[in-house]
């Protein structure tokens, strides 16, 4: 199957522009999820790579195919949406089967088939349920197993687990990264869920305000974000507002070392994930003095919420570290320079 590729594709509705100019190529075989929030223009973005919504400007091509104007029920694209749309009064085999047989195979055919896809999709007991009878995940599963009856060359998915309590959420999180790889299914998800995006994608499509962000591996997006939206969105770190000086940040009347290429006097914003910074005993080099102000126990992860000269930081170890630090103890917290990332910061 060949490459899906978007060259300068935007979106407007009259004055409002919901997509920028985008370039993406999303890689055959590959997990794409396209992630950010609410209003971010990424189920446009979805809708006009379905067919469901016209590019205001720009070409969608599917290898050497222009495929821009081609309705959405010629692109043999799979589509599983929010809501799953399947029939009650229909079996779950029925459903599987729908499709294929109002596109003309012979109904014994595309029922043998639909098994087929159930079986793929670990429902092979369910065929002859009704659907009011299946659980949220046993629903998606339904709905993943129409959307792939037609054997689509690109399957999309709008947010569809959104639905599921968060137990089975990240248990269909599996389930499907597992069918795409072996199905070996081009694949865009979009999601809100920045966990769901790290656990099923091959690359993660960052967006805010109709804009893409960055196009990375989920492991670059988390260690190397291009900016402080990416870093602030994809887990969790601490910002600190600053001024740009010769190697090094100032933060109030603190001095920050990091090595960056801003004009010196340059406003910039200061970031580090809580597991990179750690609580030491013994003053260095972007050592701060800081004071315990809150213990949170999450089992697995221990936060330690210090206040220190430079504001407001959390400092993140794992459950098992042993440490036997309470609030109100006084320490040092050292931000590790290769850690450190420096940003521009706009200035109202």
């Amino acid at each position: 199957m060949p490459d899906l590729i978007l060259s300068g594709v935007s979106k407007s509705f009259g004055s409002t522009r919901a997509v920028d100019a985008t370039d993406l190529t999303f890689a055959q075989g590959q997990l794409t999820a396209l992630l950010g929030p609410s209003g971010c223009g990424k189920t446009t973005l979805l809708r006009m790579i379905a067919g469901l919504e016209d590019p205001t400007r720009g070409t969608i091509r599917l290898g050497d195919e222009d495929i821009t104007g081609l309705p959405a029920h010629k692109r043999k694209f799979g589509m599983v949406f929010q809501s799953f749309a399947l029939f009650p009064h229909y079996s779950v085999r029925e459903n599987v089967a729908y499709s294929l047989i109002i596109g003309g195979m012979a109904k014994p055919e595309a029922l043998d088939k639909a098994q087929t896809l159930l079986d793929t999709v670990q429902l092979s007991k369910f065929g002859d349920r009704r659907i009011g009878e299946l659980s949220g995940g046993q629903r998606q599963r339904v709905a993943i197993a129409r959307a792939l009856a037609q054997e689509p060359q690109v399957f999309l998915l709008d947010e569809p687990m959104s639905a599921l309590d968060a137990k089975l959420r990240e248990e269909m999180q599996v389930e499907l990264r597992l069918l795409q790889q072996r199905l070996g299914i081009t694949t865009i998800v979009v999601t809100h869920d920045q966990r769901e995006a790290m656990t099923m994608a091959d690359t993660i499509v960052v967006m805010s305000n109709g804009r893409v962000e960055q196009v990375a591996p989920p492991k670059e997006i988390y260690h190397k974000p291009a900016n402080a939206f990416v870093a602030d969105f994809i887990g969790k770190a601490n910002f600190f507002d600053g001024v740009y000086r010769k190697d090094g940040v100032e933060i109030g009347e603190q001095a920050v070392h990091v090595p960056a290429n801003f004009a010196a006097g340059s406003p910039v914003r200061l970031a580090i994930r809580p597991e990179s910074a750690c609580l030491v005993t013994e003053p260095g080099q972007n050592c701060i003095d800081a004071q315990i102000s809150f213990v949170r126990d999450l089992g697995p992860v221990r936060e330690y919420h210090l206040r220190t000269d430079i504001g407001p930081l959390i400092v993140e170890y794992a459950g098992t570290d042993g440490m036997e630090r309470v609030a109100g103890d006084k320490t040092l917290v050292h931000l590790p320079v290769e850690a450190l990332r420096v940003y521009p910061r706009a200035v109202a």
